[in-house]
This record gives structure tokens, C-alpha cells and sequence, in this order.
């Protein structure tokens, strides 16, 4: 989850790396540190509590060609400056990304023969193994000392005296990058945004050595490697808030092109796509979070159009009921970074029990990649905000489409033109809704429930997620039958609830709930793209109108007013949305 980057060349390292570790600071903002070689071997190092601006200051006194940085997300030991990367012991200096399981176990063996600890973290393991581990050889020393780790990790070396920056890579991500005369390494692209034109993706149990003339690769045995160099195709300008005050805002507006640019995509797989499905008996989406809140629509898709048997489940539960995986069982992982544990290993099991894999991602190479037999193209471009929402969006036109070309539907088919259709009208909700009433209800209110039936219900999940994200505001998703059994006793003057309304063959049901709030003195908003709905709840309740469209799209445009809802609220109450406190985008560790 944390965000690291290094830089071996002929330019300002610290500027290289700070430039990077802003650009990654998504993945985590507890605190953050840097350590650059000097030209006279030795190495400078800041570490900070806090955003990765507390570097800046250092920034210009830190001269050197080869640099590493870390932006941490805390997992041991509380955010502080000691807590802080680079950890570092007997000139050996180390960034990790990932965790370390057995690292209580090492630490003691490590005190036991007289070493000496000052961070809680268990990365600072490392760094004194590598010290013990040293006979002249830094990439020798790396590879013995992860044999001695369990859990995952994305490290960075570097030592005093060296020129050149070691690397080593199992189950979270690693990014090498090709420069003239200057090459870098990153835990995520947008790292590397304009730097370079092309990167390799190091796979499980690679290494790697890094020098400003070269990038030499080896396999676990340290044998030499050659893996793919692919076009970098992220550029700083794509990074560019384009006027917008915050990452959260401008990718709301980048919904419909992800939408066109998602169903665009899809082309290229649909033939290899049916492949996978033949012989499809049973459906399951895994998925943790947003992805989980997709996954959920997904499975009423399959449903509808294919009528095959389909499940939702959250992937860190998936992994240790034991799951039932019968012949004909499909699963759709659905993950925005293609990096999240609970998703990767859930898959590996589903796997290993026979299931085929399709893995529903923004990020084509992967680690979810490859564990898939095909990946459906999520084509958001980089989503810079902690929470998630174009990506959201284009998880669920994905899995539209999956489901149309499952049940035999192709492109000249209505359905699947319906999907391309509807971009001006979520061009049109952006411009036009208006959540500022709604957005200060809620930021006076002790919580927000947020109500809703069939795909309704799905999006009123991802509602009270995006609001609690951003805002701090306690709610939570319901079934709107539900509120009667248990919910109304939360209902007081100082709650709101939100309805959705978008289905008319469900809408009495809906409002009904929306009685049942009234009545009981709370405060109620609605959601809804029906008007008869609006006109009928127009003096009772606080109404946003939403265009009309197919049932089966409404939750692309109900995810867009919910989504502007808790950014708006965010704001009245001065939060950063971009960076919500205690979360990163990236969940790499369990």
C-alpha cells in the first residue's frame, strides 16, 4: 500500500524522488522519507511524519545521482518520524513496500544476536539482515536475506560507497523504467509519468540492478532475465487537475469517457471472451470494497440477461469459508489496481479448485493478470483520489458487457448500444445535478442511511462507502424493505436518509420507505430519475432529479449523484478528499 520510487542518473536525484513520491502519495500519506547517495559515497537521509510536502524543505540540500523514497501507510508501529522510511543499519538503507509476517520472530533472532531496533515497523527487519547478510555482494545479500522472509514485498536497497540501487519484488508491485542516461523504479506508474517511454513489470521473485548507464534483471536464482519492455503510455499532463481543486472532482468528470472508453475497449476481447465462458455453469464476482459494490451489480446482470446462477463475495471472506467450486464455475475478479491481497489470493484459491478467471481491472498488467485466463479491460486511465469512482464506473460497463456477450449479445445488438448512448446523458448529470442542499443535510447529521431496492440497493452501498470515505459521516447501505426490521430505531431529526429510486416496477416500494422516515421525524432526500416519483415526493422531501434511462444504466448515473454527494460534503466540512485519513488506494497487505 505504501508508495515507493527510486532514480540512478545524471539529474537531481531528491528532486527525482520527491517529484515521484508526490505522484504516489495516493498509496499512502502517513509519513515519508528519502535517502540519497552523495558523490562522496555517503548517503543523506530525511524522514518525516506527515504528507510528503515535510520533505520539500530537505529537498535542495540532498545533492546526489541516485536516490530512493518511501510514502508511508502505516501497518506497524504508529505514523512518526522514527516509524518513517528509509530504515537503515550498518550503511545499509532499505524502502518496503508490503509486510512482513514473521518479522517479530526476526526481530527477536536480530536483538538476540546484538542488534540494535529504533522503529516499531517490521520493514527495519530487513535492513539489518541485509547488513549480516553483506560479504561484498549487495544483490547476494538481498537474495539471502528474502529467502528468510514470509509475507510481500517491494524493496528498494541501496549502500553507502555503491552506485546503484537494488531491487527485489513478490506480491506487490514493481515498475522499472528505461531513461536516457537515468533510469527509475516505482511501486505504480504514475511514478513514472513522462520520464521515460518505456517500463518492464518485474514478476514474483524477480531482482534487479539499477545504475544510471543500466537496468540488469535476474530471476530468483539470480540468473539474468530479460522481461517485456512495454510503451509507457502515462504522461504528466494526464496527472494535471485541468482546473479542478481536487483529484475526486476532475475523475467524476472523466466518467463518461472511461464509460466510452471501457465499451471501446471491449472490441479487442470479445471472441476470446466467449471462449472462456463456454461451458459456464455458476458465476462469482470477488471483489473487496468499491470493487465488491460492482461486483454486486455484475451479478444481477448475469442474472438478468444470461439466467445463469451468480454470487457477489467480498474476497477476504471468500478465501476462508472453504468455498464450494464446482466444473462450469466461473469468477470474475474485480480490482481497480490489479494489486489487492485479499483479490489475489482468493483467485489463486478459486484457481486451484478449477474455476477460470476473469480478472476486471485498470491496470492490464497486473498482478491479477496473471492469474487470469483474460483480463476485461477497465480503461480508466490513472485514478489519482483514494476513493474510488471512474473506475467504478467503467468496472460496471465492463461487466454490462461481459454479461450481454454471455447471454449472445454482440455490438450491433440495442443492449449493447444503449451503454454508448448513454455518455451525453452522463455528460449531462455532471453538468446539470445539484447536491449542495442535500451535501449540507448531511454534514449536519449525526449519520446518513442511504436506501435503496435491486440495483438501487447496490449503488446505496457504494454511497455510504464514498460518503464515509471522504467525509467522516457514520451511515450505512440498505435494503430499503429492511429499515422497518431494525434500522428505524437510528431514525431521529439529526439522520438523513437518501432513497434511490431509478426502477418504476419498484418505486411504490421505495417511497414507502420514504413514508416510513417521514413519519418517524426524519430527514429524507431522494434520488430518482422517474418523475412521477419526484413530483409526488416534492413537498415531503429533498428531491434530485436525474434523466431517465434503462433500469439496467441507472446505476452509472445514480453512482455519479451519490459520488458528487460525499465530495461536496467532504468540502463543507473541510476534508481532503483526495486523501482521506487512515485509507490508501492500493490495499496490498490482508
Amino acid at each position: 500500500m505504501c508508495g515507493i520510487t527510486g532514480y540512478a542518473g545524471g539529474g537531481n536525484a531528491a528532486e527525482q524522488v520527491f517529484e515521484g513520491l508526490k505522484r504516489l502519495e495516493y498509496r499512502g500519506y502517513d509519513s515519508a522519507g528519502m535517502a540519497i547517495i552523495k558523490p562522496s559515497g555517503e548517503v543523506s537521509v530525511v524522514k518525516k511524519q506527515g504528507k510528503v510536502d515535510v520533505l520539500k524543505p530537505y529537498v535542495a540540500d540532498m545533492r546526489g545521482a541516485i536516490g530512493m523514497g518511501h510514502t508511508r501507510w502505516a501497518t506497524h508501529g504508529k505514523p512518526s518520524d522514527i516509524n518513517a522510511h528509509p530504515h537503515f543499519a550498518g550503511g545499509i538503507y532499505v524502502v518496503h513496500n508490503g509486510i512482513i509476517e514473521n518479522y517479530a520472530e526476526l526481530r527477536q533472532q536480530l536483538q538476540s544476536a546484538g542488534e540494535t531496533f529504533i522503529s516499531e515497523t517490521d520493514s527495519e527487519v530487513i535492513a539489518h539482515l541485509i547488513k549480516l547478510n553483506y560479504g561484498g555482494n549487495l544483490l547476494v545479500a538481498l537474495r539471502t536475506t528474502v529467502k528468510m522472509l514470509k509475507g510481500s514485498y517491494a524493496l528498494m536497497v541501496i549502500r553507502e560507497g555503491e552506485p546503484q540501487i537494488a531491487v527485489a519484488k513478490r506480491r506487490s508491485s514493481l515498475i522499472l523504467g528505461y531513461g536516457d542516461g537515468e533510469n527509475f523504479c516505482a511501486s505504480d506508474r504514475p511514478a513514472l509519468a513522462g520520464k521515460c517511454k518505456r517500463v518492464s513489470i518485474l514478476e514474483d521473485g524477480d531482482f534487479a540492478l539499477i545504475t544510471a548507464q543500466k537496468i540488469e534483471i535476474f530471476d530468483e536464482n539470480l540468473n539474468p532475465v530479460n522481461r517485456p519492455k512495454i510503451e509507457n503510455t502515462l504522461t504528466s499532463e494526464k496527472l494535471d487537475l485541468h482546473g479542478c481543486p481536487h483529484y475526486m472532482l476532475k475523475e467524476l468528470r472523466e466518467v463518461p469517457q472511461t464509460v466510452k472508453n471501457t465499451y471501446s475497449s471491449f472490441a479487442g476481447i470479445g471472441e476470446k471472451l466467449k471462449e472462456v465462458f463456454k461451458g459456464t455453469k455458476r458465476v462469482i464476482f470477488l471483489g473487496c470494497g468499491t470493487a465488491y459494490h460492482a461486483g454486486l451489480i455484475g451479478k444481477k446482470y448475469f442474472e438478468a440477461f444470461a439466467r445463469v446462477p451468480a454470487e457477489a463475495e467480498n474476497a477476504g471472506e471468500f478465501r476462508y469459508k472453504n468455498p464450494v467450486i464446482t466444473k462450469g464455475t466461473v469468477v470474475f475478479a474485480v480490482t481497480q489496481s490489479g494489486e489487492t491481497a485479499d483479490t489475489i489470493e482468493a483467485v489463486i484459491l478459486a484457481k486451484s479448485l478449477g474455476a477460470k478467471v476473469i480478472a476486471v481491472t485498470n491496470v492490464i498488467h497486473s498482478a491479477i493478470s496473471r492469474h487470469a485466463d483474460i483480463v476485461v479491460p477497465v480503461s480508466a486511465g490513472a485514478e489519482i483520489c483514494v476513493a474510488a469512482t471512474k473506475s467504478y464506473a467503467g468496472q460496471i460497463a465492463a461487466l454490462y458487457l461481459c454479461a450481454l456477450t454471455f447471454a449472445g449479445k454482440d455490438a450491433s445488438s440495442k443492449e449493447y448500444k444503449q451503454l454508448d448512448a448513454l455518455c451525453p446523458v452522463l455528460e449531462n448529470t455532471l453538468k446539470e445535478i445539484n447536491v449542495y442542499t442535500l451535501a449540507h443535510m448531511c454534514a449536519c447529521s449525526n449519520g446518513v442511511y442511504f436506501l435503496g431496492r435491486g440495483f438501487d440497493y447496490a449503488v446505496a452501498l457504494e454511497g455510504s462507502l464514498k460518503l464515509k470515505e471522504v467525509s467522516y459521516i457514520a451511515g450505512e447501505g440498505y435494503p430499503a424493505g429492511e429499515l422497518k426490521h431494525g434500522t428505524l430505531a437510528l431514525i431521529d431529526g439529526n439522520t438523513v436518509s437518501v432513497v434511490l429510486i431509478t426502477d418504476e416496477e419498484l418505486a411504490s416500494k421505495s417511497v414507502s420507505a420514504v413514508e416510513q422516515v417521514l413519519s418517524r421525524g426524519g430527514k429524507v432526500a431522494v434520488i430518482t430519475c422517474l418523475p412521477a416519483v419526484a413530483k409526488a415526493l416534492k413537498n415531503k422531501a429533498e428531491v434530485i432529479s436525474l434523466p431517465g434511462c434503462n433500469k439496467f444504466l441507472s446505476p452509472l448515473v445514480t453512482a455519479i449523484a451519490v459520488q458528487e454527494l460525499a465530495y461536496r460534503t467532504a468540502v463543507i466540512l473541510g476534508r481532503d478528499p483526495d486523501k482521506p485519513r487512515n485509507l490508501a488506494k492500493s490495499v496490498t497487505v490482508e
